[in-house]
């Protein structure tokens, strides 16, 4: 080997998995995709791989959520690159939390393919279930959480079912068994 060529420099393959807000609007979520696709072209990095995995639970509660949404991106880059994707993750108010992996490593840039299909990123769906999402004062104990529609009907037939029971245990002179009771303690009485 001379001087005259460089020696190749080998690069690695990355998995970026970043938690956004739940509430994160749809403009902020193109915004941090915007970023990272010219954080990778501006430092020669190759994105092969996006998908959002939707709105999930977190294992324990960040900046007040319980739950965000998860993006995994995988793509194959020198280390440089993955600092700067990370500083600006870091920026972003969007995101709540990052982290990257090493996948591979000795990975030629020139040969890595790229699906465009599979490195775009998609516009986020605002899905609407967070019914079952608790409000800090409702996981503290201070408020009573929201029953849904279907406890409620349960609830009214099991009031139906009180009703029956009551009637089962009325006597042949229509009273219910409670009174007779005292009725029976009260004539030993006198």
């Amino acid at each position: 080997m001379t001087l005259a060529t460089p020696a190749k420099v080998w690069a690695r393959e990355y998995e970026t998995i970043y938690i956004l807000r739940p509430d994160v609007s749809t403009e902020d979520a193109e915004k941090v995709a915007n970023r990272i696709t010219e954080v990778m072209e501006k430092m020669g990095g190759k994105l092969t791989k996006v998908d959002v995995w939707g709105k999930r639970r977190l294992a324990y509660t960040i900046a007040k959520f319980t739950r965000g949404i998860f993006i995994y991106t995988k793509y194959s880059a020198h280390g440089d690159l993955v600092a700067e994707l990370e500083r600006n993750l870091r920026l972003l108010d969007a995101v709540i939390r990052y982290q990257t992996i090493v996948v591979a490593e000795g990975v030629d840039l020139e040969t890595v393919t790229v699906d465009a299909e599979e490195a775009t990123f998609a516009p986020l769906e605002n899905d609407d279930d967070d019914d079952d999402e608790l409000t800090q004062a409702q996981r503290l104990g201070m408020e009573e959480p929201r029953k849904a529609a279907s406890e409620d009907s349960s609830d009214s037939d099991s009031d139906s079912d009180s009703d029956s029971d009551e009637e089962s245990r009325e006597g042949d002179d229509g009273e219910t068994d409670a009174p007779a009771e005292k009725k029976a303690k009260g004539d030993d009485d006198e």
